[in-house]
C-alpha cells in the first residue's frame, strides 16, 4: 500500500462520484465529475455525493475505471469493511485465516505490530471517509435544495460512524470537522474520550434532523443514528472510563418501539433478500449488488473466503461459481464449543460424523460444518482444518437466486445495525445494571432472540440461567462474523489475558494469555512518523 500522509488533501470535488450504490440514484447526470461547487445545480447532485461517502466504507472506490481511491496493491484487500472484519474477526475465536498474506499470521495469534498493512488500510480508509463527509457538509449546506439539512444529517451520521470505528480500534484519532476544510495541514490528534464526547453531540443533535425509521433504506435514518448511540453507550466503560448502560437502556429502547421486527427466519438476514426492503429486522447495511456494487469485498469475500474445495463448496453452498473456494477462513474448536452444546444434542458422546453439519441442534443459528480435522495443527495449516462456517449466502432465503444474480458477486448486503442486537444490548445493560426486574427484562429480551433461534420456548433460560459468561456467549452465537467480536470480548475482559483461551491465540497451540495493551491496536507507523502532532507516541505497550 502506498503511504497516505494524513494531510487530508484529498478533495471529494477532484473525484468523479459515479456511484456503485443503486438505491441511491447515482448515474451521473454529469458525464465527467461533479464538483463540489455545482452541488446546487441539480438535485440529482447532492444524492451522487452523498452515495460517494456511503460507497467509501463497502467497495475500493469509484474512480475513472473503477479506480481505487487509495492505491494498494489489491484495492479489495484493504477496503474498509474486509479491513474492519479481518481485524475484528481473525483476532479472535471466531475465525482464523490460512493465507500467507502479510499481516494475516499477526492478526490470526495477536502478535501484531505497528507495520501491519490491514491497521494501515483501515486507518486510512477511516480517515478518508471522514475527509469526504467534511467536504459534502461543507459544501452542501451552502445550498437550500430540497432536504440538504437530511443529505447533511447523513454525511455527519457516516462521519460519526467512521470515528466510532476509529476509536474501537486505534483510541486516539485525527481529529476534524468541515469547519477544518479539505486541504493540506497535519490534523490534531483527538483522544478517546474527546471524540467520544464529540460522537455522542453529533447523534443527539441529527436524532431529529435524519428520516424517520425505513424512510428510505439503505440511507442512514433515526433507527440507526439510535443503533450508534446504543452501541457507544455500550462500550462507554471501555472508551471512557465510565458505564453508561441507562442510555443503553433508553436508546435500544427507541429503537424496539420503532416498528422492526424480528425475521422469522434467522439465515434471512445473511442472504441475498435480506436488505431493508424485504426483511423486517434490518436497521442499516452496506448494500451490495451483484450488478451494480461489485467487488472481492463485504459479504462477497465472507463467502468466498469460507469456501472450499471440499467441505463447503461455494457452488453448492452459497450459489457463486465463478472465482470461488478460497479456503481461508474458518472457526476455531473452542467457537464450536460456544455454538454447539455437544452433550446436550448429541448426549455425552462425540459428534457423529453421520452429522457433519450440526442439522441435530435445536438451534439454528448454526451453520458450521465439520473439516478434516476440527484441531488446526498450525496458524497456517491449510483451510481444510477447523470449522468450516457458511453462514452468509449469495442465494435468497428459500435457496432461490436474486434477480441480480451475479455468478462472482454477491447481493447479500452487510449488515452493521439489525433488531436483534438492540435487544441483546438492552440485556445486557439491564443485567449489568442489576436488580430483579431488571434482570427478568434482560431474560425476557434474550428469550425473544432464542425463540426464533429455536423456533419455540425449548431454548428459553430463566433469572437463574443468567450471567455475564451466558450472555458473551449468547451474543457470539447471535453475531458470529459480524465484525463485532473483538469488541464485544474486550468489553467482557476475554480478549487478551488468559482467562479465556482459544487455540493460537498468543501463538500457543492450547492459547497463551496475551498482554492488555492488545486491547488496543497501535497507530500504524507510517502515520505516526507522519504527523507531528502525534510527537512520535504511539498507543502504550508499542
Amino acid at each position: 500500500m502506498n503511504k497516505t500522509i494524513l494531510i487530508f488533501g484529498i478533495i471529494l470535488s477532484a473525484l468523479m462520484i459515479s456511484s456503485c450504490v443503486k438505491d441511491l440514484d447515482v448515474a451521473p447526470q454529469d458525464p465527467t465529475k461533479i464538483l463540489a461547487g455545482n452541488l446546487g445545480d441539480d438535485p440529482a447532485y447532492m444524492d451522487q455525493a452523498l452515495a460517494k461517502i456511503y460507497a467509501s466504507f463497502i467497495i475500493s472506490g469509484q474512480g475513472a475505471n473503477g479506480g481505487d481511491d487509495i492505491a494498494a496493491s489489491d484495492g479489495n484487500f484493504f477496503t474498509t469493511m474486509r479491513a474492519l472484519w479481518n481485524l475484528q474477526e481473525i483476532t479472535t475465536d471466531e475465525a482464523i485465516c490460512a493465507w500467507g498474506d502479510v499481516g494475516i499470521a499477526d492478526l490470526n495469534t495477536q502478535t501484531w505490530s505497528p507495520t501491519n498493512p490491514f491497521l494501515t488500510a483501515l486507518y486510512q480508509r477511516l480517515a478518508l471517509s471522514i475527509t469526504y463527509a467534511n467536504d459534502f457538509i461543507n459544501n452542501a449546506q451552502q445550498y437550500g435544495t430540497e432536504n440538504v439539512e437530511r443529505y447533511v444529517a447523513e454525511a455527519r451520521f457516516l462521519r460519526a460512524l467512521a470515528y466510532y470505528w476509529a476509536i474501537d480500534l486505534f483510541g486516539q484519532f485525527p481529529f476534524t470537522t468541515e469547519e477544518d476544510g479539505v486541504g493540506k495541514f497535519f490534523p490534531k490528534i483527538g483522544s478517546r474520550q474527546e471524540i467520544f464526547a464529540y460522537i455522542e453531540s453529533e447523534l443527539l443533535d441529527i436524532e431529529n434532523k435524519l428520516g424517520a425509521p425505513r424512510f428510505s433504506y439503505p440511507q442512514a435514518d433515526q433507527a440507526a443514528a439510535w443503533m450508534l448511540l446504543s452501541r457507544l453507550y455500550l462500550n462507554a466503560q471501555v472508551y471512557t472510563g465510565t458505564p453508561r448502560w441507562n442510555d443503553v437502556v433508553t436508546y435500544t429502547g427507541k429503537v424496539i418501539g420503532a416498528g422492526y421486527s424480528l425475521a422469522s427466519d434467522y439465515r434471512q438476514n445473511f442472504s441475498a433478500d435480506n436488505d431493508g426492503r424485504h426483511n423486517p429486522e434490518m436497521i442499516f447495511a452496506w448494500e451490495q449488488d451483484g450488478m451494480n456494487v461489485q467487488g472481492y469485498v463485504g459479504t462477497t469475500f465472507i463467502i468466498e473466503s469460507s469456501s472450499d474445495a471440499q467441505y463447503i463448496r461455494a457452488e453448492d453452498f452459497h450459489g457463486l461459481t465463478s472465482n470461488t473456494n478460497w479456503n481461508g477462513n474458518r472457526a476455531r474448536i473452542q467457537f464450536l464449543d460456544i455454538m454447539v452444546d455437544t452433550i446436550a444434542t448429541y448426549g455425552n458422546v462425540p459428534i457423529p460424523a453421520t452429522d457433519p453439519t450440526f442439522s441435530q441442534c435445536p438451534d439454528k443459528r448454526v451453520f458450521l460444518k465439520m473439516k478434516k480435522d476440527r484441531n488446526i495443527p498450525s496458524p497456517s495449516a491449510s483451510g481444510d482444518y477447523g470449522i468450516g462456517v457458511y453462514k452468509f449466502t449469495a442465494r435468497n432465503t428459500n435457496g432461490s437466486l436474486p434477480a441480480n444474480y451475479n455468478t462472482a458477486f454477491a447481493c447479500t448486503d452487510f449488515p452493521v445495525f439489525r433488531l436483534a442486537d438492540a435487544y441483546m444490548m438492552r440485556a445486557e445493560a439491564l443485567y449489568r445494571t442489576g436488580g430483579d426486574a431488571n434482570i427478568d427484562l434482560a431474560v425476557a429480551d434474550i428469550n425473544k432472540i432464542r425463540e426464533r433461534a429455536y423456533g419455540n420456548t425449548s431454548g428459553n433460560i430463566t433469572a437463574a440461567d443468567l450471567n455475564l459468561d451466558f450472555i458473551i456467549d449468547e451474543r457470539g452465537r447471535e453475531f458470529y462474523y459480524e465484525a463485532q467480536r473483538r469488541t464485544d470480548l474486550i468489553r467482557f475482559g476475554k480478549f487478551t489475558g488468559g482467562d479465556y483461551l482459544w487455540q493460537w491465540k498468543g501463538g500457543a497451540y492450547k492459547g497463551a494469555s496475551t498482554s492488555e495493551h492488545l486491547n488496543l491496536f497501535p497507530i500504524p507507523g507510517d502515520e505516526l512518523s507522519s504527523n507531528p502532532n502525534y510527537n512520535g507516541v504511539n498507543n502504550p505497550g508499542y
